[in-house]
């Protein structure tokens, strides 16, 4: 049996521990505070200097992509800090309340005869004033380091709104226009420049010229702006026609799946090798193209207008085109973003009769496939320091959209008849950039969800919560990948879980070693596949959590992974795509080059795939 000497010892013991620990943490959240104050990324030396080049020389390519790199690193280095902060906060509370613990029970543990003793053994030290002399200094450094970390504000606020690129159609070179923040100062390359002074009549002159030209390209293209008739009842696609076609981001199921057969697995875009054809996109997007027959949808969009492409899939011919404006509530000033997201980040759907797409300005619009307009409405303009990027998925007679926000999360259901509410679940979450998954439990549809810090799935039908687990943090970009009854979620700097869903949901196993910024996870035949947006393909046993493989990529990957007749697709930033079978053992199948980067991710239809790069639209087959 522990004697009382014995317990007195563990109690000093956990009272000196806890309290060097809090010191420790409290003097680092100080001291990182004091950082994050003190430096301003903006004012960065480098960042100036390259600053300074890109003005001299504002059609240096390269010079663009340094001052992105930058600004990424600088982006990262924050978010990194905020991490820490919070992390460091958790950790002070929880040693302090262990030092507080340990100093009740060493009061208990202490008699009355004790303290006498220590009286006469210290007559000249009045040990009350002095115990609480350092308890209150104690507590003083401990509210000082919580406030440091509380009041570590988020210095990317500061960065305003993104540069524009707008395309002269006459000509392959990108002209950067900065936008005026205020009278003396504009943004410029990725919200990073802020010290360049500029005319602002002379931005809306070259932005009205290049207007002017874009416009006097347009010969051919049918430009349908007046509203399409009163839709009537459509028959709803079955699952095996849906499957036919591509009408969701990442394929029919939204899941990365691709059920058709016979696709080319090698190409060249430099010599043309396998490319069927290739098509400029008239407007900047990262967004990715969706399938139904022969019509191929896409959207983009600048400063100017937000568009949705309606394109020929045999030919490349762009059939149509139309602008998503005149919409009561759209705001007239676009949404501060970044280049990396930008105004059209999420991928359109389609039901079979009307394709739908959404902006980050908020704007819904549903076309017919004549390019006329069903209806519009405009969601409220998303607050999102990036973009909006959560693409549309339809179930039934319903548009299904989430709308994460710093507001607030949601996730809204609108008729695809005419865009009336159909019902409306508010989400205690963070903002995401991920995208609703529709899965089949085998009992029952569920739509799933993934934001900071739930998981959740939800009745399509009523927008009821069916179920939740709380094991994301951060700013979540990837979405959920679903396999044989589990659910994998995952996240950069949080985890990647495999969760089983239902009335008592839990999660069966969990993983940190690779975890994705943007791109979704992909699960099929047993395994789990993960693209790192620092280049690193990992693939692991869907049951166990076990890793299989990994294989390093000559880039990152914002693209999401995708499987095809057996293999894996996974293209990176720099537009290497790699095949490789979707097997235990790594096996590369073949590894092929587009010629310029590419974000977005390739459909596959009829033995063909699809893909979007910075610049154009491929379509990749069998020459």
């Amino acid at each position: 049996m522990m004697s009382l000497n014995d317990k007195k010892k563990i109690a000093r013991g956990l009272a000196w521990a806890s309290a060097i620990f809090s010191l420790i943490v409290s003097v680092m959240l100080i001291a990182n505070f004091i950082q994050l104050k003190s430096i301003d990324p903006l004012e960065s030396p480098a960042l100036k200097a390259l600053v300074e080049q890109l003005h001299q020389n504002p059609n240096d390519e390269v010079l663009k992509e340094n001052i992105r790199a930058l600004d990424l690193l600088i982006r990262k280095a924050y978010f990194t800090s905020q991490w820490q902060i919070r992390t460091g906060s958790w950790m002070l509370i929880l040693g302090v309340l262990i030092l507080v613990l340990a100093l009740q029970w060493q009061k208990a543990l202490r008699n009355d005869l004790d303290e006498l003793d220590s009286i006469e053994k210290n007559p000249f030290l009045d040990k009350k004033i002095a115990r609480n002399g350092v308890i209150y200094a104690g507590v003083g450094m401990f509210l000082l380091a919580l406030l440091s970390g509380f009041f570590s504000n988020n210095l990317l606020d500061r960065y305003d709104s993104v540069a524009q690129v707008q395309t002269n159609v006459n000509s392959s070179v990108e002209l950067i226009v900065a936008q005026p923040i205020d009278e003396t100062s504009v943004v410029v390359a990725d919200s990073v420049v802020e010290n360049i002074k500029t005319d602002e009549n002379s931005v809306e002159t070259v932005s009205e010229e290049l207007t002017q030209a874009a416009q006097s390209e347009k010969v051919e293209l049918k430009q349908e702006v007046d509203i399409a008739p009163k839709p009537t009842a459509s028959k709803l696609p079955g699952k095996e026609e849906i499957r036919k076609n591509v009408p969701f981001f990442r394929g029919p199921d939204g899941d990365g799946i691709t059920y058709q057969k016979g696709f080319t697995k090698a190409f060249d875009g430099a010599s043309g090798t396998n490319i069927l054809w290739s098509v400029k996109v008239p407007k900047h997007g990262y967004s990715s193209p969706v399938l139904w027959n022969d019509k191929l949808f896409l959207t983009g969009a600048d400063n100017a207008a937000r568009m949705i492409y309606c394109f020929d899939k045999n030919s490349g011919k762009l059939l149509w085109e139309a602008t998503a404006d005149n919409i009561p509530g759209s705001p007239a000033k676009m949404p501060k973003v970044t280049e990396d997201t930008g105004l059209a980040a999420s991928t359109a759907a389609t039901n079979g009769n009307f394709v739908f797409a959404i902006f980050a300005t908020g704007d819904v619009v549903a076309l017919d496939f004549s390019g006329k307009r069903v209806w519009s409405k405009n969601l409220g303009v998303p607050d999102n320091h990036y973009g909006h990027s959560s693409s549309l998925i339809v179930y039934k007679d319903k548009l299904l959209i989430q709308y994460d926000t710093n507001k607030g999360g949601k996730l809204i259901a609108l008729s695809t008849a005419d865009g009336s509410p159909k019902w409306e679940t508010t989400r205690n979450v963070k903002i995401s950039w991920a995208s609703p998954v529709l899965v089949n439990t085998g009992s029952r549809d569920e739509v799933i969800l993934t934001a900071d810090p739930l998981v959740a799935g939800y009745d399509p039908e009523t927008g009821k919560e069916l179920w939740s687990v709380d094991c994301m943090m951060g700013e979540v970009g990837p979405s959920i990948a679903y396999s044989n009854g589990l659910v994998y979620a995952a996240n950069e700097y949080a985890t990647l879980a495999a969760i089983k869903p239902g009335s008592t949901p839990e999660i069966i196993w969990e993983e940190q070693e690779y975890l994705p910024e943007a791109a979704s996870p992909l699960a099929t035949n047993g395994l789990l596949v993960v693209a790192t947006s620092y280049g690193v393909l990992a693939c692991y046993d869907a049951k166990t959590g076990e890793k299989c493989w990994e294989y390093e990529a000559a880039a990152g990957f914002y693209s999401s992974p995708v499987y095809a007749d057996g293999n894996l697709y996974a293209i990176d930033m720099s537009g290497n795509m790699y095949v490789a079978k979707m097997a235990k053992e790594f096996s590369l199948v073949s590894e092929s080059n587009l010629g310029e980067k590419a974000f977005s991710t390739p459909i596959f239809s009829n033995g063909k795939m699809y893909l979007r790069g910075v610049e154009k639209l491929y379509c990749i087959g069998a020459n």
